[in-house]
């Protein structure tokens, strides 16, 4: 592969413009969770409320981005392994890797500039935004090609990117520790679906030995034990989301069967043929589940807003009376 780079033609403004992968932004719509929840829970205590979100949203492209950068940069004697991410720019084109640094750095700066200006707890959470990025893509570390810790690491930047949009509300604390749990284990199952995707996809079409090509952390996957993490990791998600629930606002008890249903779809939806579920910054094409996510949105939005009294013998010992 690398003599046939090097016959490739040189990567031109557009090819670097594409490692930045600014179509992947709709994963920033975890932030508005973040939010919410912040304002819901605690109140506006941000000096200049719509300016932090400005800065918040810029931080989080930012970051992620430089992220994306080192990740196509360091990932393309791998992707060439890959059926889909083969066509990316990192490996098509001969790109300068002194140039990529460059761009990593200015996305780094401008991510913990943004960071900066808005409050000191979301600087340092865009520390650990690209802290993250680094530990799980540069060798001799790059905890992505850890079986299992994979998905994990990966995973954390679903709480980061909670935490960002807590702290455009409320800089002065972080979001509850219930919260965060969950959110880490409900990417991780999505991380873990995805990668079960790829699995059943790829072997099924090109066999196994391609795909620990691509990635050696699958050396130690098989089908099953993708399908058993996922379960475990969506119990988990669920079980953290269930003591959030007891301790902030019981009503959203009756948003819980909806999340059930949303894991079990997109389980589903990560067993199909070419799955939607690899490629996850098109998720917005699956009607089904959008239909699901819009359902759960406007279910936390009744909870909360209606108070329902009933409901709060969940949280208080009682026994079932035997005649």
């Amino acid at each position: 592969m690398t003599s046939a780079r090097n016959h490739a033609a040189p990567g031109s403004v557009r090819d670097y413009l594409r490692i930045a992968r600014i179509d992947h932004s709709v994963k920033h719509l975890f932030i508005a969770p973040g939010i919410a929840l912040a304002w819901l829970l605690r109140g506006d205590h941000a000096r200049n409320l719509g300016l932090s979100i400005l800065l918040g949203v810029a931080c989080a492209f930012a970051c992620a981005s430089a992220n994306y950068v080192i990740n196509e940069w360091l990932d393309r004697d791998f992707d060439k392994h890959h059926p889909t991410k083969s066509a990316r720019a990192a490996v098509q084109r001969v790109l300068d890797g002194r140039v990529v640094l460059l761009e990593w750095g200015l996305l780094a700066a401008v991510g913990l500039g943004c960071a900066r200006v808005a409050s000191t707890s979301m600087l340092v959470v865009a520390g650990l935004f690209l802290l993250q990025g680094a530990l799980y893509n540069v060798p001799p570390v790059r905890l992505k090609n850890r079986t299992y810790l994979d998905v994990l690491f990966e995973a954390v930047n679903n709480p980061l990117r909670l935490m960002i949009g807590w702290a455009m509300v409320d800089p002065s604390t972080l979001p509850p520790s219930s919260v965060l749990f969950a959110y880490w284990f409900g990417g991780s199952f999505l991380m873990a679906a995805k990668r079960l995707s790829e699995y059943r996809e790829i072997v099924g079409s090109e066999g196994r030995e391609l795909l620990v090509r691509y990635r050696a952390s699958f050396s130690g996957y098989s089908e099953e034990s993708l399908t058993v993490s996922c379960f475990v990791y969506a119990l988990l998600s669920c079980a953290f989301f269930g003591i959030f629930v007891i301790r902030y606002r019981v009503e959203y008890l009756l948003t819980l069967p909806i999340v059930v249903v949303l894991f079990a779809h997109y389980l589903w939806l990560s067993m199909a043929p070419g799955s939607a579920a690899q490629t996850p910054e098109k998720l917005y094409r699956e009607r089904g589940l959008i239909g699901l996510v819009v359902l759960l949105v406007a279910a936390f939005g009744f909870t909360t807003a209606v108070d329902l009294p009933v409901l709060h013998a969940f949280t208080s010992q009682r026994y079932i009376s035997l005649p």
